[in-house]
């Protein structure tokens, strides 16, 4: 199916790894003019076609610039991303009750994962209405829909950004940008695979070594129906069908990719 992607600029932060990494492979092979930020490259972005933009966004200034980085390179922009998120730099998740985060937790995760995100916009809309429209996709948590007593911080400020894409979507859908929310569960990305990610901190937590944690315990844990954590490309199909103009009725809306964790009607 020809997604009519063909020519379209895109900027993906987060773009070098994970769900990021695969949504950059996924545009590009689609035919759009991509640019990966994240504060390091990684052999992917290259061999996926796309431009990589360095930039660290807890910058309060590296959003715009990676923004107009890549309407100056390629004359405009078509599509927004806003992928990166979750722990910040520096940050190990999951965090256990409402105490444990301080005021510097606190405002590093909203930085990070509102703001950062709130900053690109701001740049990227007037760029996409210059040229009569534009997608805009925000990567949210199904945290952000289910609290718990773990995590809140990043659980309140991802809910604040599913909450901004609802704000936008009404603002601006009647000036043909159209704005989603894609709301994966658990993915397994460095969030759970790196050293000292959430996969070692879940068995240090439950006496279960670290790939029992992401094969089976997590699953469990999260009642997952597919019973197996989600792969990043399951979560970048749907992020490019609802940059692709083949959505053009869809606006506002926030779609699963969860292995059927929500059960909420």
């Amino acid at each position: 199916m020809d997604m009519g992607l063909d020519g379209k600029v895109a900027v993906v932060t987060g773009g070098s790894k994970g769900i990021g990494l695969a949504v950059v492979r996924t545009l590009a092979a689609e035919g759009a003019k991509v640019v990966a930020v994240s504060r390091s490259a990684g052999a992917g972005v290259e061999e996926a076609g796309a431009v990589h933009v360095p930039a660290d966004l807890m910058d309060p200034e590296a959003p715009a610039r990676a923004v107009r980085h890549a309407a100056e390179r390629f004359g405009g922009l078509d599509i927004l991303v806003n992928n990166a998120g979750g722990r910040p730099p520096g940050v190990t998740l999951p965090r256990f009750g409402f105490l444990t985060p301080t005021d510097e937790d606190w405002r590093r995760m909203v930085e990070f994962n509102l703001l950062a995100p709130v900053r690109a916009i701001r740049a990227a809309i007037p760029l996409m209405l210059e040229r009569g429209g534009g997608a805009i996709v925000n990567v949210s948590t199904t945290m952000a829909r289910m609290p718990a007593p773990m995590n809140v911080d990043y659980t309140a400020a991802k809910a604040g950004l599913t909450a901004l894409t609802k704000s936008l979507a009404e603002e601006y859908g009647p000036q043909g940008v159209r704005v989603n929310t894609v709301t994966p569960g658990p993915v397994r990305t460095a969030w759970w695979t790196e050293e000292g990610g959430a996969a070692d901190v879940l068995a240090a937590a439950t006496g279960a070594d670290r790939d029992a944690v992401m094969d089976r315990v997590a699953p469990e844990m999260m009642r997952l129906l597919t019973g197996r954590l989600i792969d990043p490309q399951e979560v970048a199909d749907v992020v490019a069908l609802l940059v692709s103009p083949r959505s053009a009725g869809i606006v506002g809306a926030d779609y699963v990719v969860d292995a059927g964790q929500l059960k909420e009607v």
